[in-house]
């Protein structure tokens, strides 16, 4: 019996992009197709197999302690992009931004897709959503810097519309208008009790 049920929901790719250098600027610059490999899109510098680990993870391990790569990417949903924009004041809000890999459309509620699920693209590259990224003080500079607003803004309008992070379980091409179908866990909610 399989692990994943796929779902009915077939969203669709909006918009791709990479990092080249975190050092550089946050900012995502745009690109009509990325190649998924093992470590990641190539030429985004969140790629690795390994990164050093950062706040997400602190009550677990000492920042800086080498620890597998589950954020190679960055997804979004349009949908919370234009609810964050919306609640900054703003007309639209660019992915790249936020130093986005992905935006993605047709997929209710994106930012709480649960851990494990599955996004499958038409040539058949899939990744794995690791967890909800929560919204931090990086994107504000960049914000600030395209659209002359409060950096802080961005942080209190994204709660819980961030988007997720995720890594390549199959390798593949993936294209700006590519469909892309969701696979969740066949499991109920965990509870302490």
């Amino acid at each position: 019996m399989p692990a994943l049920t796929r779902t009915d929901v077939v969203g669709r790719v909006e918009w791709l992009g990479l990092v080249p250098s975190r050092a550089a600027d946050l900012a995502s610059v745009s690109t009509a197709e990325l190649r998924l490999d093992f470590a990641g899109p190539a030429g985004e510098d969140h790629g690795g197999a390994t990164r050093p680990s950062c706040s997400r993870v602190l009550d677990l391990y000492p920042r800086g302690t080498e620890i597998r790569n589950t954020r190679q990417l960055a997804l979004v949903g349009t949908e919370e992009l234009a609810e964050i924009a919306e609640g900054m004041g703003l007309e639209r809000l660019d992915p790249a931004w936020l130093g986005a890999t992905m935006a993605l459309s047709g997929i209710p509620d994106f930012s709480h897709l649960p851990p494990s699920a599955r996004l499958q693209f038409d040539s058949g590259a899939t990744i794995t959503v690791d967890m909800q990224n929560r919204p931090c003080h990086l994107p504000g500079p960049v914000i600030a810097r395209e659209t002359g607003m409060d950096a802080k803004a961005f942080r209190r309008a994204a709660r819980g519309r961030r988007g997720v992070t995720a890594w390549v379980e199959r390798v593949g091409d993936v294209r700006i208008g590519d469909g892309v179908r969701l696979h969740v866990p066949d499991q109920r909610v965990w509870r302490a009790s």
